[in-house]
């Protein structure tokens, strides 16, 4: 079957899958889970297989790994549906899970659109791929974080104004929103951390030289002191609300502007 169209059997699926979501919403996030939503919640594993066997077509390679702009993101999204598809099997999160698959379905393309031209240096090194994983783990974590905080804030801003969208009343109350949304950032922490870790311990091994500051390393811990910031403000002085936001999206586009953001001036804009 030709890549293409497996492509657009898994972004329908996501799609349709988000779709039987956003129909339980109707029922109200104090009734039990509804029939669609747990179809939707069995099936999810069908699409992301398929994601994910494209996935490593398109960035495993005889001549090595090729991680692009769209392969990462691609990589990002899959990564985000696995973490949210656990995760609903411990809280009520079809209204976030609808939102992830659905911008799975659009961003799942991007390796078609945007693909990767130039594979990897010391990519034959297994504490590179490590290294590469784990980064990949953290990004995703934080993108979920981010995703998450945003609807936070508009769930907290239309409460106030005592008019709220049918999707941020299907949404779980706050408090409950806050500790998910804290429990990611500190996985995605200690995800940074053994990636800040591994990049310092393993330089030379990685890069071929002792480590220098170059602009990632710079930005990479740039978003760890933040984040940092954010979880040591939460335990000691309980910050929350809009504070939490603003760290949290402060963060992450540090870490974007890390990995992402260069990776996007070399492909795109240098065409290297």
């Amino acid at each position: 079957m030709s890549p293409i169209l497996l492509h657009l059997i898994s972004s329908l699926a996501y799609l349709a899958l988000a779709v039987l979501l956003w129909k339980d919403l109707q029922r109200g996030p104090n009734e039990p889970i509804g029939q669609s939503a747990r179809v939707a919640r069995a099936l999810v594993a069908a699409p992301l297989l398929i994601h994910a066997g494209l996935l490593s077509q398109s960035i495993l390679r005889i001549d090595g790994l090729y991680l692009g702009v769209g392969n990462t993101i691609s990589l990002i999204m899959a990564l985000a549906v696995l973490i949210y598809w656990i995760a609903s099997l411990f809280h009520r999160l079809e209204a976030l899970n609808a939102m992830v698959l659905f911008a799975a379905a659009i961003l799942s393309w991007l390796p078609v659109i945007l693909p990767a031209t130039q594979p990897l240096e010391n990519t034959q090194l297994l504490v590179f791929k490590a290294h590469l994983l784990i980064a990949m783990l953290a990004y995703s974590l934080f993108t979920i974080a981010s995703l998450h905080v945003l609807l936070m804030a508009l769930q907290e801003r239309q409460l106030h104004s005592h008019n709220v969208a049918p999707l941020l009343r299907a949404l779980p109350p706050l408090l409950t929103m806050e500790s998910v949304l804290f429990k990611i950032i500190g996985t995605g922490f200690g995800f940074l951390t053994l990636t800040l870790a591994t990049g310092v311990l393993f330089s030379e091994e990685l890069f071929g030289k002792p480590l220098t500051f170059t602009h990632k390393t710079v930005f990479g811990f740039m978003s760890w002191f933040i984040f940092g910031a954010l979880l040591l403000g939460r335990a000691f002085y309980g910050w929350r609300g809009r504070v939490a936001v603003r760290w949290t999206l402060a963060g992450f586009m540090v870490l974007v502007l890390a990995y992402i953001g260069s990776r996007f001036v070399v492909e795109i804009i240098l065409q290297r």
